[in-house]
């Protein structure tokens, strides 16, 4: 009984976890972010061949550049 409590508690807890982590425009952001990451992968052309999907996805929803 009481590990039927904590589960449940615990799924609660992760699903609200991901529900605020991918709320607003960041979960529409996301497939632009995930291409540009698989882009990001290749050696040399990596980082030109990601620049349309960087865009995109900052677009979408603006993140703080990183220094």
């Amino acid at each position: 009984m009481k590990t039927g409590i904590l589960r449940c508690a615990s799924l609660v807890a992760l699903f609200a976890g991901l529900a605020g982590g991918l709320s607003g425009c960041g979960l529409a952001a996301a497939p632009c972010r995930v291409t540009s990451a698989g882009l990001k992968i290749i050696p040399l052309v990596g980082p030109v061949a990601a620049a349309p999907s960087d865009a995109c996805a900052n677009a979408i929803d603006p993140t703080p550049t990183r220094s």
